[in-house]
């Protein structure tokens, strides 16, 4: 690139644009001064720059580049100014003219050698054309962008002008706005045309180039709005006033008094008329500034092309030295990510030996998640996940299942006042036999224990089945986790756990009926508390006799965890209340026995399943699966997912893209030195 001198910013207290250059006495603006001058070569470098960052298509990254946006209503004159600015003729005629983003990148070229050179860049095509059949080339292409017709696309088109005298400038010319859809074009034109719009003027890296006829008041125009929508300082808006010579009354005053808030100031310019060549026309704005007599008002650093050119020019540089440096942080952090994101992608596998090596890390990375979640209590990789918080769900359960225990209609403390020992004395008169008085019959309380046990069966059953059927959500869960990066593993993971959770909920089912069984076939029990809970309840015997006996005493009387009983219905069964007493208070006593072991007996059964499941059962049954399986499963870990080839293969081309906008860069960094 050889050598260039620094650009550097100018701090301002200022409050009017930010965009400021140091420049030197000679390049100050003049109406007469040419378009090119000796600031281009250090202008070059930077659009270099950003003109190859945008060719690699840097901003489908997100990173936006510095661009100058080119918006105005229809019949604005934009068209006119783009071409004063070339040099050459673009699409015109009635209704929109642009009807794609026109990416117009300008070069100068002082040794042309054989003449300016034009192409036009679309659909990853490049096609020669010149100066005389430019317009009807730019139209072939937008035909083949945007339709026949005038319709309208957001695919760009790109003119690249290399000619001696043009601005080193790139721009992007935008569809005029049209609130009133003419004969041909979509009802929502003005909705599709705004989008493109804001789109292009929206980012804080665009500069707004707002053309504006002299003959409207600024204030009702439609690119001003939308301008001001994105940018309400004004400090990175540029207006172009284009038809000063059909409209000089009161122009000076508009430009001056910037009643619409434009930031980066004016600049009033003359359309070329009829067959003008562009020198002449030229040469007519500049006598028409010079000799006009309301138009020579206006300040000479505010009018004409050259102006224009050498203020979009330094505007231009300054947002490019502004930028880059961010521009280039984001390229590293974008890199930087994207390449961590490829790296945590799972191995692509060649090999059954890798398949296999690669399905052993899952399991073993499953089941110590398992471990985590269901024994130890860690939810570090669910923090959020309440469902997944095994140790503090699975303890919900067990006391919801003890309350039900304990609250079930065969549970003890369940007969009512009035039904008091009235099953009992039902029972004991059917076991009645032949023998010594006031000897319990063992077969009366065995009826009684299991017709309690019968009761309940179904509760430690139902218990069980809810168990397993949430273990079975958890472990399909945290094997999908794992295995997500591989698809083709999901179906036979999840077959495995069905299979070994229907084994696990067969195996607990017939384990819950054997302890139901175990429970009826005997009254057995070694725990001291049930001979301490039986005296304390037996001392009340003495006193229910004694009411029983006494018709003249009160019917009622207070029993510690039946309340109050009214025993007058049982004075007429003297015989045999005391031992139906005798019975029930046996039956409570062994009862709290016997709900406290369902409890506890099953929580260590399901509690030993459980770590059994995490420990050995779950991997040997996913080898079983996998590796024993006819279907074979690690042959179909060697084919990729089409998701995870189509991510692999997007960040792998970001990355690649990102690289080489990354090793753009550097070369040009040296020469921006910000204050």
């Amino acid at each position: 690139m050889g050598s260039v001198k620094p650009l550097t910013l100018e701090s301002s207290s200022n409050p009017e644009p930010f965009f400021r250059m140091k420049i030197s006495d000679d390049e100050q603006s003049n109406h007469d001064a040419p378009i090119v001058s000796s600031y281009n070569d250090r202008i070059r470098p930077l659009l270099d720059t950003v003109d190859k960052l945008r060719n690699l298509k840097i901003m489908q990254e997100g990173i936006q580049l510095p661009t100058i946006v080119v918006v105005g209503d229809q019949s604005s004159g934009k068209s006119s100014v783009l071409e004063s600015l070339a040099g050459i003729s673009l699409p015109r005629g009635q209704g929109i003219c642009t009807r794609v983003p026109l990416i117009m990148k300008l070069q100068n070229d002082p040794n042309p050698g054989t003449g300016p050179e034009l192409y036009l860049e679309f659909d990853d095509e490049i096609v020669p054309t010149d100066e005389d059949n430019i317009a009807e080339a730019i139209s072939s292409a937008t035909e083949q962008i945007a339709g026949k017709g005038k319709g309208i696309s957001n695919i760009p088109l790109t003119l690249i002008v290399k000619k001696n005298g043009v601005p080193d400038l790139t721009m992007v010319d935008l569809p005029g706005i049209t609130r009133v859809p003419v004969h041909g074009q979509p009802e929502d034109i003005y909705e599709q045309i705004s989008a493109i719009i804001m789109e292009y003027i929206k980012p804080e890296e665009s500069i707004i180039l707002n053309v504006l006829s002299a003959n409207v008041d600024f204030s009702t125009c439609e690119s001003i709005r939308m301008s001001q929508q994105v940018d309400k300082t004004g400090q990175r808006t540029l207006a172009v006033v284009t038809k000063a010579d059909k409209a000089p009354e009161g122009l000076l005053e508009k430009v001056t008094a910037d009643d619409v808030n434009i930031g980066l100031g004016y600049v009033c310019v003359r359309n070329r008329i009829g067959d003008e060549s562009y020198e002449e026309a030229r040469a007519e704005e500049a006598r028409l500034f010079e000799t006009h007599h309301l138009l020579s008002k206006i300040n000479k650093a505010m009018v004409g092309i050259p102006v224009l050119a050498q203020k979009l020019v330094k505007i231009q540089a300054t947002i490019i030295v502004r930028c880059l440096p961010d521009i280039v942080r984001k390229i590293n952090e974008k890199l930087s990510g994207n390449i961590e994101d490829l790296n945590k992608l799972p191995k692509h596998l060649n090999s059954i030996a890798e398949a296999m090596a690669t399905f052993m890390h899952i399991l073993g990375s499953a089941k110590e998640s398992l471990r985590k979640i269901v024994l130890h209590g860690v939810f570090d990789e669910y923090p959020d996940e309440k469902e997944m918080h095994c140790t503090a769900r699975l303890t919900e359960m067990f006391n919801k299942y003890s309350e039900e225990l304990q609250s079930s209609k065969c549970g003890d403390n369940d007969d009512d006042s009035k039904d008091f020992l009235i099953e009992e004395i039902k029972i004991l008169e059917e076991s009645k036999s032949i023998g010594l008085p006031n000897f319990l019959p063992r077969a009366a309380f065995l009826s009684l224990l299991q017709k309690k046990m019968k009761g309940i069966s179904m509760i430690p059953v139902d218990f069980s089945e809810n168990i397993w059927t949430y273990i079975e959500t958890v472990v399909v869960s945290v094997l999908t986790k794992h295995s997500e990066n591989y698809p083709q593993l999901l179906s036979s993971t999840r077959r495995a756990a069905q299979n070994l959770m229907a084994k696990k909920k067969k195996k607990s089912l017939d384990w819950v009926n054997d302890l139901v069984e175990m429970e009826k076939l005997s009254d057995y029990t070694c725990n001291p508390e049930y001979m301490a809970s039986w005296n304390k309840l037996m001392s009340y015997q003495d006193k229910f006799m004694e009411i029983i006996n006494d018709s003249y005493m009160t019917s009622c009387m207070e029993i510690e965890g039946f309340g109050s009983i009214d025993v007058s219905p049982l004075r007429k069964h003297k015989l045999i209340v005391q031992e139906a007493f005798d019975v029930k208070m046996r039956m409570t006593a062994y009862w709290k026995i016997v709900m406290r072991r369902m409890v506890d007996c099953m929580a260590l059964h399901l509690l030993f399943g459980i770590q059994k499941l995490v420990n050995e059962e779950m991997e040997k049954e996913m080898i079983d699966e996998l590796v024993g399986n006819k279907e074979n499963g690690l042959e179909r870990m060697l084919e990729e997912s089409p998701s995870v080839s189509e991510k692999r293969n997007k960040l792998k081309k970001s990355v690649k893209l990102l690289k080489e906008s990354k090793d753009v860069v550097p070369k040009i960094m040296d020469m921006v030195v910000t204050d």
